[in-house]
């Protein structure tokens, strides 16, 4: 592996690490969510959210769709929600 794909692929679990954020793509996983409703759901400010979904956009993890004034987020790709699953089912194991 190269360093540039390393570089990013090691970015990309980082920006998992944060249990906020974890939450934020349990939410996501099977819907689409505006950052007032994820902000409602997990009890956090719609401030703190949006800061939480600009690190996930940047890491192409969730991907926005803007609707008048409201935002609407979901995962990015398939590959996103197969990773988180895979989290998941690897967490079976302890």
């Amino acid at each position: 592996m190269d360093e540039h794909t390393a570089i990013h692929l090691a970015n990309l679990f980082s920006a998992l690490s944060d249990p906020s954020r974890v939450r934020i793509l349990d939410l996501l996983f099977t819907r689409e969510l505006s950052v007032g409703a994820i902000a409602q759901q997990l009890g956090m400010s719609e401030s703190a959210v949006s800061h939480q979904l600009h690190d996930l956009r940047i890491q192409r993890i969730v991907r926005a769709r803007k609707v008048g004034r409201q935002v609407f987020y979901c995962l990015d790709d398939e590959h996103v929600a197969e990773l988180f699953s895979m989290g998941l089912k690897h967490m079976e194991h302890f």
